[in-house]
């Protein structure tokens, strides 16, 4: 994987511009029948390890095996995602925090899954449903939306496209990644979408999944 002083481009090339939602023309259809069959496939391919990973958290601490928690997507619109829990239940039980490094309310199942990004695949539910698309800026929560949109010019703009379960930012930037840097990231995706590109965080995705970059 590239460094991360080469994978942010210039930051003249990824910051904001006018512009309108999405794309036309071809790619936004092709784009959606290529991952709704990547994501069939993956969920069938994954299903063994996500029963495995069901049962683990069910035995190593009480509470839900999944998690829901609400997001903002397309124009604003809210929707909650679906993940495996990789926390403790009382993990916000002073209100939200920004995940962070070593976060000690991440179970030890928890550290595993988000290691691998097992956590993350029951998202292709939301795929399929059309809420988030598979490659895209990773969907923020409403609180933290509001925040960046305070101290980030344009961060809403990020609003224009589908949120994604993967996404430039996600390869790239890793989980240290600062939010202006994501957005940074995330800005470049967006003025660049090609099916090209997409292939290229496919790609980069697996790299990510296999070493274990950038979890936390």
């Amino acid at each position: 994987m590239r460094s991360k002083a080469t994978a942010y481009e210039s930051d003249s090339q990824a910051r904001p511009e006018p512009m309108q939602n999405g794309k036309s023309g071809w790619y936004p259809l092709v784009k959606r029948g290529l991952e709704i069959a990547f994501s069939i496939g993956l969920l069938l391919f994954t299903l063994p390890a996500l029963v495995l990973t069901a049962i683990a958290i069910k035995i190593e601490s009480k509470g839900p095996i999944f998690y829901k928690q609400e997001r903002v997507g397309l124009n604003g619109r809210r929707f909650h995602i679906v993940k495996l829990r990789s926390m403790r239940t009382d993990a916000e039980k002073n209100g939200p925090q920004w995940a962070a490094k070593d976060d000690p309310r991440v179970t030890r199942v928890g550290r595993f899954i988000r290691k691998t990004r097992i956590d993350e695949v029951p998202q292709i539910i939301n795929v399929l449903q059309g809420d988030m698309s598979l490659i895209g800026p990773r969907p923020e929560r409403h609180v933290f939306t509001e925040k960046f949109s305070e101290e980030i010019p344009g961060f809403k703009q990020r609003l224009l496209v589908k949120p994604g379960l993967t996404g430039w930012a996600q390869v790239n930037g890793g989980y240290d990644a600062t939010p202006e840097e994501k957005f940074s990231l995330d800005m470049f995706y967006i003025q660049r979408q090609s099916l090209a590109l997409d292939l290229k965080i496919l790609y980069r995705t697996v790299w990510v999944v296999l070493t274990g970059s950038g979890a936390r």
